[in-house]
């Protein structure tokens, strides 16, 4: 996809590849803040698919970040297992390929608020937060669970708040959304671990409720 003024991967194509080469000692090349960022969409795999990443993290985070051991090698194996699976059962996003936007829908309107200054990251950090306060308020998660995902970004070192004074200017932006239809507002949320489902068309009072949580003075 290409970000464009109007938001985040609204324009592209769907391409296969003929494969995908992962040569992990390029990760020994990038800065610490670098990997951080590209834990998140590790996390989000595993809340929506594959909890044994989340217990591999919460038993070490340090060697969750560490390039050079044999926990990151894993996270990376599990996570794009994960992806594999669902692309290749909707390739075109008509259905299910959506659980892979958890946590994305207010993390592309943060990235588009912020010119894209914001690691994509640590914007998807923010927005799994906040997907799973949304979840809980609506009564499809369960407390632990919800609080799991702060407790999980946070020991990586990722961001969990954001502008408190943001909300309107977030939900513009969420309003173009690819998953929006015919101008509600569709979000990913879990019904339990691994367990991914969707919320259309929450109220706004719950989607304030749900944004008090990440909000930062």
């Amino acid at each position: 996809g290409i970000n464009t003024d109007a938001g985040k991967n609204l324009v592209g194509a769907f391409h296969q590849p003929a494969a995908v080469l992962i040569d992990l000692a390029t990760l020994e090349s990038l800065p610490r803040n670098e990997i951080v960022a590209g834990m998140a969409e590790i996390v989000k795999a595993g809340f929506i698919a594959d909890p044994v990443i989340l217990d591999l993290i919460e038993a070490d985070p340090h060697a969750a970040l560490d390039p050079t051991g044999p926990v990151l090698p894993e996270l990376i194996r599990r996570a794009v297992v994960v992806k594999a699976e669902v692309v290749a059962a909707d390739e075109k996003e008509s259905a299910l390929r959506e659980i892979l936007n958890y946590g994305h829908t207010l993390a592309h309107a943060i990235e588009r608020r912020e010119r894209y200054q914001w690691r994509h990251g640590a914007a998807v950090s923010v927005g799994l937060v906040f997907a799973a306060e949304l979840g809980r308020l609506a009564g499809r998660l369960d407390d632990d669970t919800a609080e799991r995902h702060k407790a999980v970004l946070t020991s990586l070192g990722l961001p969990v708040t954001y502008d408190a004074d943001a909300l309107p200017q977030l939900l513009e932006s969420m309003l173009g959304d690819k998953k929006t239809r015919a101008g509600v507002l569709r979000f990913v949320v879990l019904d339990g671990l691994g367990k991914p489902g969707r919320l259309e068309g929450p109220d706004p009072s719950l989607l304030a409720a749900a944004y008090a949580e990440v909000a930062r003075a």
